[in-house]
């Protein structure tokens, strides 16, 4: 079964389309979405996952242990090793 996607209206006036309940705006979110920093290598869901927790930089994220970051919501496994090569990239001690 195809679900069936429904055209809403963000708070900001664009107007898409989604099939899930989900409230974000795909338009917002990419105008939103950093340019120069480690979160805009990473999906919309892992991204807001960080910043939902206080977590902009490499350095406060090198802090957590890959547990704690699996405990965020929008946290997926596929991500963890991107996050594990750039904190390696950057030099900083792995916890994840």
């Amino acid at each position: 079964m195809v679900a069936k996607k429904i055209l809403k209206t963000c708070k900001n006036g664009h107007q898409f389309y989604k099939s899930s309940d989900c409230p974000t705006c795909p338009i917002c979110e990419e105008e939103r979405k950093p340019k120069d920093n480690f979160l805009s290598l990473l999906g919309a869901p892992a991204r807001r996952a960080l910043e939902n927790n206080g977590i902009t930089t490499l350095e406060q994220l090198s802090k957590y242990s890959e547990k704690e970051v699996l405990k965020f919501h929008g946290m997926g496994k596929s991500t963890i090793p991107k996050l594990h090569k750039l904190l390696a990239d950057k030099k900083f001690s792995v916890k994840l």
